[in-house]
């Protein structure tokens, strides 16, 4: 078990107990003898823990004197107001989690993500440092592969895949580009600047996923939820403009501030016919349509002949 791994141990323990004591602490990791081999968690290790997860992640485990001496996270703000690093903590912890249980690999299952991973690091160093790239990439929709020369601006986990937004220095756009149809990357030696003012949050906030049409303004959309779907969009909005607007017995409307792109209609259809759009009616035209041609290709119970 590496370091990385006892400091996200540490810090999820804490966020979950509150408030708890050093003797409780040492006995919850004991307890769990895969991580500690049944030794105890002694003060002088865990001041050195307090300390190395202040430097690394700024969060500072304070003990509260009054009451038992019990220790918490005095600021929770740097965590939850910080998805990248609320998203890093439960990730690693989850890691944590299932490496402690591999006994059970055959009874946890999970999404394999295609090999994008394989080219996050260069370009996070690109990012770090501003350097421009080239890059050769194969879009699902070409059938041979092309290189081009982009400014790295941000990259988004989105369903299992990870994106590169990047303004691409040969056609003067700002450009996705999802990182398992890269097939090389080159970090050249020029640099560039990021736009003023320029934040990733921003760019995407009007929109659910990673297509980002810039024909397709963000506009007031309401969708009407069945009654065995509403309390899953509560606890899991679609977007984060989400608001709930009504609710009764049977269903409930949502409000979301949002671009309906491509995207974000596919994500509509699997919900199917638990929810419905309301407005504004260019949408719901679009799921009409979009339902019409569905219908069609199943109008029918003559299957087309299968292609040998």
């Amino acid at each position: 078990m590496n370091q990385l791994q006892k400091y996200t141990w540490l810090i999820h323990t804490i966020r979950r107990a509150g408030r708890i004591s050093h003797k409780e602490l040492s006995d919850r990791w004991e307890h769990n003898k895969e991580l500690s081999d049944s030794k105890p968690l002694n003060r002088a290790t865990f001041n050195r823990w307090r300390d190395a997860i202040f430097s690394l992640f700024g969060i500072i485990i304070s003990c509260q004197r009054e009451g038992g001496y019990l220790y918490y996270i005095e600021n929770p703000e740097s965590i939850n107001d910080d998805k990248l690093k609320k998203w890093m903590l439960d990730t690693f912890y989850v890691g944590n989690i299932i490496s402690d249980n591999l006994s059970l690999k055959d009874r946890i299952l999970v999404n394999t993500i295609p090999s994008g991973h394989d080219y996050l690091a260069p370009i996070l160093e690109a990012m770090k440092e501003n350097f421009v790239i080239r890059m050769t990439y194969k879009p699902f929709y070409k059938s041979h592969p092309y290189t081009t020369t982009v400014e790295p601006y941000c990259v988004k986990l989105f369903q299992d895949r990870w994106y590169l937004l990047a303004n691409n220095v040969d056609y003067g756009d700002i450009l996705t580009y999802s990182l398992d149809r890269i097939e090389n990357i080159e970090l050249t030696e020029e640099r560039f600047s990021l736009p003023q003012g320029f934040s990733a949050s921003d760019f995407f906030s009007a929109y659910y996923g990673i297509v980002t049409e810039k024909d397709i303004k963000p506009m007031r959309v309401v969708i009407r939820a069945n009654e065995s779907h509403k309390s899953y969009l509560k606890s899991l909005p679609l977007h984060h403009s989400q608001k709930l607007l009504a609710e009764k017995d049977d269903y409930a409307d949502f409000e979301l501030h949002i671009a309906p792109t491509y995207d974000f209609i596919m994500r509509l259809f699997q919900m199917g016919y638990l929810v419905e759009v309301i407005s504004p009616a260019s949408l719901r035209a679009t799921m009409k349509e979009w339902s019409s041609k569905i219908y069609g290709l199943y109008r029918t119970n003559k299957c087309p002949k299968p292609y040998k």
